[in-house]
């Protein structure tokens, strides 16, 4: 186990959910917002180059946030057009999420399924 990449891990993830936590006292902006935003700069740190380097800098520090989710995105959707065209901009997303996607969606029926709700 590398100490080290632990550490950055935890402290570029730590800034990213800090500066997020920041945005949601700060402004008035909804909880909402922020998340599509953070997904979107993601995206745009892919396309300029940005996030690559902050990836292998930080692990899973960058790619656990949603702005690793949105940069997860990129990469799918610009693989998929160098191989299928402009036809690979609609499936390159769901190609490249599929499987965090289905994973939260298995989460949350294993949840649903061994919780109790709680009604208010």
């Amino acid at each position: 186990m590398d100490i080290m990449m632990i550490l950055k891990a935890f402290l570029v993830g730590g800034l990213i959910c800090a500066i997020c936590q920041v945005f949601i006292d700060k402004t008035k902006a909804t909880p909402a917002r922020i998340l599509v935003t953070l997904v979107c700069v993601g995206v745009v740190l892919g396309l300029i180059g940005a996030y690559e380097p902050l990836v292998k800098f930080a692990g899973a520090g960058a790619t656990v946030p949603l702005s690793g989710f949105g940069y997860t995105m990129f990469k799918g959707v610009k693989k998929a057009i160098g191989e299928f065209g402009l036809l690979g901009v609609l499936t390159g997303g769901f190609t490249a999420g599929a499987a965090g996607i289905s994973a939260a969606i298995i989460a949350g029926l294993i949840t649903a399924v061994l919780t109790k709700p709680k009604i208010k």
